[in-house]
């Protein structure tokens, strides 16, 4: 009797269709669908961080540093102070304005590489005598 709920031999199923030696991929694709869904979840409660309750303080709020002020000259010799033609004689005036309400930025230097070393000593000069004790001169990297 138990004979005849065996399939009959030659590696056939019950229903007398050879088995299939194929993976099924049906499973795997529903466990990554949920390790999808589990992770586009997750992922913006990890960036989050620890949730803490923090103290109050009187301490003064941090500022961000002010910009740089940028003086360039071109190669005809116009100053511009922050991409605004000016004239020779009026840069000293607007640095030491401009040093009266903050001494503390940075004051970066531009100049041709073709004019001399003269007029960009003489820029900074009056960079330095406004007020600025933060001056840099500015020079291109050389390519790789």
């Amino acid at each position: 009797m138990a004979g005849g709920l065996l399939p009959s031999g030659g590696g056939e199923d019950a229903d007398g269709l050879p088995p299939v030696a194929d993976i099924n991929i049906t499973p795997l694709v529903d466990v990554m669908l949920v390790l999808l869904i589990i992770f586009m979840v997750a992922a913006p409660m990890l960036v989050a961080g620890v949730p803490v309750e923090l103290p109050s303080s009187q301490a003064a709020q941090i500022t961000p540093p002010a910009p740089p002020i940028t003086v360039s000259v071109d190669a005809q010799g116009q100053v511009f102070l922050d991409h605004e033609p000016l004239p020779k004689e009026l840069l000293s005036a607007r640095l030491k304005a401009l040093a009266a309400a903050d001494k503390t930025r940075p004051v970066y230097v531009r100049g041709d590489k073709n004019l001399s070393y003269g007029v960009i000593a003489d820029l900074m000069g009056q960079v330095g005598a406004s007020g600025f004790n933060r001056v840099a001169l500015l020079t291109e990297q050389p390519r790789p």
